[in-house]
C-alpha cells in the first residue's frame, strides 16, 4: 500500500521529539519505555505517543465548530445546517475527568516479524504506542442529548478536521470512523484537556474523541463534524482499514474494536546491566477489557515464570504498574518475557495470530538483555 505521508516527523508532529523520550517513525513518535521509568500512573504529555495519518492541523479555538447533523437527529439535519456548538459552549457545560488509556491498534507491530517471521505493512511501532493520560471534557451523550438525538440513532461518526488521507492514489478524505451509539453513550468523551492542561495541538487541539478501551482509530483527533444516523454507517477506517484479514480471519475481516492484553518493560531495548547486583525491573500490563488481575515474569525466555509484585495503588485501574526482582545468574545474553491475564480472563498467547495489516498483537514479547 503507498500512502501520501510526509517523510519528516518535523512536517507532521508540533511538539518537540527528544530521542530520549520518543522514537520517530516518519509522521509518528513512539514513547519510548525506559522513559516511563520512575513516573507516576499516567503518561507525561512530552512523551504521549502521536498517530498522525497526516499531520497535525493548527486550529484557532475561536473559529472552531463542533457540527452535528444526520438522520439520527430530530429534524435530520444536514451537513449544511448542522447543530452547531463552539468552543465556549461545551466548557460551559458539565465537565467530567477520567483516566483512560489510548492505543493504536498496530502497537507491537514489529514483533509479529521479528519474533513470529509474520511481516505486515504499516507502521512499525513497538510496544510504546500506547499512554494513559487524564482527559477531561464534556460526555459526547451530553452534547447528542442536546444537539436532539432521537431513539432511532444506530451510529455516530466523528470526522478529524486534519487534511485528507491519500492511500494507492485515492482521496479517502478525512478520518472517520463509527461508534454505535450503545458505546457512544457510555463513556465517550469530548476532551479538551490532557493531563491537566489545554489539549495539545498533536493530541487534537481544541476538542478530541476519547473512546475508552477501544483503539485509538476511534478516539478522533481535531473533532469537527458529527454523523448521528438512524442506519449503520461506514468508513474506509471501519471497511478497508482496522480489520482483521488473511488466513484464518472471515473474509471480510473481523472488525477490530476493543484493545488485547499486552505487557511492557520499562527498560531500554536490549539493556546492558551488571552480573551479580539485584535489580529491580519494573514494568506495565493493560487490557481494553478492563482492569489486569495478574501478572507472570519470566527472565530465562520462558523456562520458568514467578509472579510480579502489583502496585496496589492500580487496582482496576486502566493499567497496571508492576515490579520483580532479577539477580542474573551470570554473564550473557538473557530473554526477559512478561503476560498479563485480565478480569475477563483473557490473557497473552506465546504467539499472536497473524493478520494481513498486523493488528491487536497481544504475544509476549522477548525482551532482550546484556548481562556483563
Amino acid at each position: 500500500m503507498t500512502l501520501s505521508l510526509p517523510s519528516r516527523a518535523a512536517a507532521t508532529i508540533v511538539k518537540p521529539l527528544p530521542p530520549r523520550l520518543l522514537t520517530v517513525h516518519g509522521g509518528n513518535a513512539e514513547m519510548r519505555w525506559e522513559a516511563m521509568a520512575g513516573q507516576g500512573f499516567t503518561v507525561p504529555t512530552d512523551r504521549f505517543f502521536v498517530r498522525n495519518h497526516t499531520r497535525s492541523p493548527q486550529l484557532d479555538a475561536n473559529t472552531w465548530r463542533l457540527r452535528l447533523f444526520g438522520t439520527g437527529l430530530r429534524g435530520s439535519p444536514t451537513r449544511d445546517d448542522a447543530v452547531e456548538f463552539d468552543y465556549g459552549d461545551l466548557r460551559a457545560m458539565p465537565a467530567e475527568e477520567t483516566a483512560a488509556l489510548l492505543e493504536c491498534a498496530g502497537n507491537g507491530r514489529r514483533f509479529f516479524a521479528s519474533q513470529q517471521a509474520h511481516p505486515a505493512p504499516g507502521v512499525s511501532w513497538g510496544l510504546g504506542a500506547v499512554g494513559v493520560a487524564r482527559w477531561r471534557g464534556v460526555r459526547l451523550s451530553t452534547v447528542l442529548r442536546h444537539a436532539g438525538l432521537t431513539d432511532d440513532a444506530v451510529d455516530v461518526q466523528p470526522e478529524g478536521l486534519d487534511p485528507d488521507f491519500v492511500a494507492d492514489g485515492a482521496n479517502l478524505g478525512r478520518v472517520r470512523r463509527p461508534i454505535p451509539i450503545a458505546k457512544a453513550l457510555d463513556d465517550v468523551l469530548l476532551a479538551y484537556e490532557m493531563n491537566g492542561e489545554t489539549l495539545p495541538v498533536d493530541h487534537g487541539f481544541p476538542v478530541r474523541v476519547v473512546v475508552p478501551g477501544w483503539i485509538g482509530i476511534s478516539s478522533i483527533k481535531w473533532v469537527g463534524p458529527i454523523e448521528v444516523s438512524a442506519t449503520p454507517l461506514s468508513s474506509p477506517w471501519n471497511t478497508r482499514f482496522y480489520r482483521m484479514f488473511g488466513p484464518g480471519h472471515p473474509v471480510d475481516g473481523r472488525l477490530v474494536t476493543t484493545a488485547v492484553v499486552k505487557s511492557a518493560f520499562e527498560l531500554p531495548w536490549d539493556v546492558r546491566v551488571p552480573n551479580g547486583e539485584q535489580l529491580l525491573i519494573p514494568g506495565r500490563s493493560w487490557s481494553g477489557n478492563g482492569p489486569i488481575r495478574t501478572v507472570d515474569i519470566s527472565t530465562d525466555d520462558g523456562a520458568t515464570w514467578r509472579p510480579a509484585d502489583l502496585d496496589p495503588a492500580d487496582e482496576g485501574g486502566v493499567w497496571q504498574r508492576w515490579t520483580a526482582l532479577w539477580r542474573p545468574p551470570r554473564p550473557g545474553r538473557w530473554a526477559l518475557r512478561a503476560r498479563a491475564t485480565d478480569v475477563t480472563g483473557a490473557g497473552q498467547p506465546d504467539q499472536a495470530r497473524p493478520n494481513a495489516l498486523g493488528y491487536l498483537f497481544d504475544g509476549v514479547v522477548r525482551h532482550p538483555v546484556t548481562v556483563d
